[in-house]
């Protein structure tokens, strides 16, 4: 039996950041298959921005304990389990449950750290590396030499999304506001202040051809725009709508339209593609072919990290205890990187 205090982070219903509860209990055991995780990193992410609204698609139902990923140490292993695994430092999605100080995981959900690499820095390349190593190549498939279009390639998907591609040879314009264009110019990126005048023209003057692929987190009416700045045989790659997160009404509206969008995009005979990207998506369908891409995705990050083709973008650490200040500073719209919560 584990001992110790949990403390977790419970998001109660639609409330402000302050809102937020810190709920106190026992460390449970880990039952068959399982581990128990001693978390050391969990991050905040668009999809916990949108579930403090009630506007992810992909509600749960208050209250719960939120937190899209984490990185941390097995503090014990359960029947059916390899008892060497305790010690180990691993990294996993969870969708929800990250923000607390010991977590319960299906082993097989477990992805090693490699040594060297910390808590805090491997926390930024997990929901946003996974997200960025697969939308990268296994949707749009960039080669050396081709140009493609990042949206907010400051935020916590597109800075990892900027370093891969650069790491591939690719060619980035990157959007972002002007206060990140310096940082974005000495990385190599072509940088689009997205607050000033006609975004679309501005890119069309930087690739008259149009560009190879374009990642888009923003959504809404912009998104046709993303469409259009395809060259021939060019990808979109849609990957959230956060024009809509302040919106009200239906929150799978804004996610059908795009769908929608997709399906008439992808049925015209022009050679593009568009896909709406998510994450957790095919888990439902096989779960040991989605852990196995999950696994070998993130060790991909990992290895790009221990080159160097990828510098973790820590926004600010703060405990759990500040979770509201966490929120309120990755609501902001002023930091690059990612936000981490530590225990």
């Amino acid at each position: 039996m584990s001992t110790g205090e949990l403390v977790e982070v419970v998001l109660p219903g639609k409330v402000e950041p302050e809102g937020l509860q810190i709920r106190r209990g026992d460390v449970p055991a880990p039952g068959p298959g399982q581990v128990l995780v001693r978390m050391e990193a969990t991050g905040v992410s668009f999809a916990e921005q949108q579930m403090r609204r009630g506007r992810y698609y992909d509600q749960p139902a208050f209250p719960f304990v939120p937190g899209y990923d984490l990185v941390g140490t097995v503090q014990a292993a359960g029947p059916g389990v390899d008892p060497a695994l305790a010690g180990t430092r691993i990294a996993a999605l969870t969708k929800i449950g990250g923000w607390a100080s010991h977590v319960l995981l299906d082993a097989a959900d477990a992805v090693p750290v490699p040594a060297g690499i910390g808590a805090a820095e491997a926390e930024t390349l997990v929901v946003n590396g996974i997200t960025a190593w697969q939308m990268l190549h296994r949707k749009a498939r960039v080669r050396a030499g081709q140009t493609v279009l990042v949206h907010g390639a400051n935020g916590g998907v597109g800075s990892v999304l900027v370093q891969l591609a650069l790491a591939a040879d690719v060619k980035v314009i990157g959007t972002a506001s002007t206060r990140h264009h310096d940082l974005l110019r000495d990385q190599g990126v072509v940088p689009v202040d997205y607050r000033s005048g006609d975004v679309a023209a501005r890119v069309r003057e930087l690739a008259p051809g149009g560009v190879d692929a374009v990642f888009d987190h923003v959504g809404g009416r912009g998104i046709v725009d993303s469409w259009r700045l395809l060259a021939p045989g060019g990808t979109l790659v849609s990957y959230g709508s956060a024009s809509t997160r302040d919106d009200e009404g239906s929150k799978q509206w804004p996610v059908f339209k795009l769908l929608g969008r997709v399906w008439l995009w992808n049925a015209l005979p022009n050679g593009r593609r568009a896909y709406f990207f998510n994450a957790w998506a095919g888990r439902a369908l096989s779960k040991d072919r989605f852990r196995a891409r999950l696994r070998a995705d993130l060790t991909e990050v990992f290895a790009a990290l221990q080159r160097g083709d990828v510098t973790p973008r820590i926004a600010a650490e703060l405990p759990l205890a500040r979770v509201a200040d966490a929120m309120r500073l990755a609501e902001s719209g002023t930091v690059a990187g990612k936000v981490v919560l530590t225990p």
